[in-house]
């Protein structure tokens, strides 16, 4: 496993928009704007790619726009790492595009969360690069910034401290805020332990991402899954989930689709951050729907973790080793950086 080099002070994040970019709104450009000053007081330089100011029924440019831009932040000698501005729902397009030799050739730190996991999960299996799954730029534009947020450039700095458990979150999407806003903590956070353990210990290889966009991966040529974990079999492989738009129903088929594509072999456990969308049309709970598809792997399952949509959400190394506990419903993640 590759790390690429942490970030110095002074350093140059490259933000770019792989999926859907800035509107032209002034809120949205004001918000920008915030996000540019609030890592400039941190002694971090942003250099933007064209695409990230403008956006287009949900896509920042053409598909291989996006790859050409994404390309371009690697190939960049003062980029030191690479942050995408914002999720969405087409970034598997330009997926199609990318020369990921230019990645393998300057291996960067590459931060994104939701959408950008098409770019993240393919970069950390195929290329053996790390990559870190946390908060887009678009979290960053508020202020003060929270914890969550201070986490994740200390990450990229190579302050990789312990993560714990927050104490509250963000129920849901329906939270009307403005973008400079701090989030609006109002519910309990609460790890779950489904599979019967009063304390979960993991340590693994960890590899996930948002759920919906891997469910577009699997079978297809960026589906390299097998030969990873053939590769780190010794280490065990530990998953984490983030679904945002599935409903329960669909949760059960995708997660059947993983395990029967042979994802789960060499798994130590799997764990699943708050879900975004916990519909049901025949009341299945989210949980119930997590053990319909793997009770019967008879790996420790946690539900309800940091890792999600619903705010906020720990930074995660994709490919690193990972430790995680879970008792009483608080969590806690480390990780080793074992090549």
């Amino acid at each position: 496993m590759i790390y690429p080099r942490f970030l110095k002070k002074k350093d140059v994040i490259s933000l770019t928009a792989p999926s859907e970019g800035c509107s032209k709104k002034k809120e949205d450009l004001n918000a920008f704007e915030n996000g540019i000053k609030e890592f400039k007081k941190r002694d971090v330089k942003i250099k933007e790619t064209p695409d990230c100011r403008k956006t287009h029924l949900g896509r920042s440019d053409s598909a291989k726009t996006r790859a050409k831009e994404f390309e371009a932040c690697f190939k960049d000698k003062q980029t030191n790492a690479v942050l995408c501005y914002n999720g969405g729902e087409f970034l598997v397009e330009m997926l199609s595009y990318v020369n990921f030799n230019v990645i393998k050739e300057n291996p960067k730190w590459f931060l994104g969360f939701s959408d950008p996991t098409g770019l993240l999960f393919y970069i950390t299996t195929y290329l053996d690069i790390a990559t870190l799954y946390g908060n887009n730029f678009i979290e960053y534009q508020m202020t003060p910034w929270h914890i969550s947020l201070e986490n994740g450039l200390n990450i990229l700095r190579g302050n990789i401290q312990d993560q714990e458990s927050f104490d509250m979150y963000e129920e849901g999407l329906k939270t009307h805020r403005k973008k400079t806003e701090p989030f609006c903590l109002d519910t309990r956070v609460y790890w779950k332990n489904i599979t019967g353990e009063k304390k979960i210990q993991l340590k693994g290889r960890l590899i996930g991402g948002c759920l919906d966009v891997l469910a577009n991966i699997v079978g297809t040529r960026f589906d390299v899954v097998s030969s990873f974990v053939e590769k780190y079999k010794e280490d065990g492989i530990v998953w984490y989930f983030d679904n945002c738009d599935f409903t329960n129903e669909q949760v059960v088929r995708v997660l059947w689709q993983l395990k029967e594509a042979g994802w789960f072999k060499y798994a130590k456990g799997v764990v699943f951050g708050r879900s975004a969308n916990d519909v049901s049309r025949y009341a299945i709970s989210f949980k119930d729907s997590v053990l319909a598809s793997l009770k019967s792997l008879n790996l420790p399952i946690i539900v309800n973790a940091d890792i999600s949509h619903k705010r906020p959400t720990m930074t995660l190394i994709n490919g690193a080793i990972v430790n995680i506990d879970s008792q009483d419903g608080k969590g806690k993640i480390s990780f080793e950086l074992k090549e």
